[in-house]
């Protein structure tokens, strides 16, 4: 189980920790959507598109690991290390978004708390980087759709 807690009101910074245990620290990009992580000595960076459909996850020497297709919309795929991972959002007015293997739920990423947007992602089957790239995708999409309201 992942939980990411916001470390400032202003900034978006979130620590993400594995099952109690600090792991890193998603640091959101200033100039573009997306964000940075460092794992087990591994830097990770998050990119979006223009339009904020796909992320792109890549490691330090700029190679892709990771790609989010659909991000934003009901249903929505991971693609990594040559697998696919499907998600949906479970309704229209909530913010949980569900992990889905074959068809059923299987594990899930949503807010704990509206008030200081706390997160529990319970993801089974992915790999740690794997696991913070879908959080940090959450997070920014949630940044995006909080500064476009306001």
């Amino acid at each position: 189980m992942l939980t990411a807690r916001r470390t400032g009101m202003w900034r978006g910074r979130y620590e993400i920790a594995s099952d109690g245990r600090a792991v890193t620290v998603w640091d959101p990009s200033w100039w573009r959507t997306g964000g940075d992580f460092a794992v087990d000595g591994q830097q990770f960076q998050v990119r979006a598109n223009g339009w904020g459909t796909k992320y792109r996850m890549t490691d330090q020497t700029g190679q892709e690991v990771a790609l989010v297709e659909r991000a934003g919309r009901k249903y929505w795929r991971v693609l990594a290390g040559g697998r696919t991972y499907e998600f949906r959002r479970a309704s229209f007015f909530g913010d949980r978004q569900e992990m889905l293997v074959g068809g059923a739920p299987a594990g899930s990423v949503h807010r704990t708390s509206a008030w200081t947007g706390d997160i529990e992602a319970d993801l089974p089957g992915l790999s740690l980087p794997l696991q913070i790239f879908v959080v940090g995708v959450q997070i920014a999409i949630w940044q995006a759709q909080a500064a476009s309201s306001g």
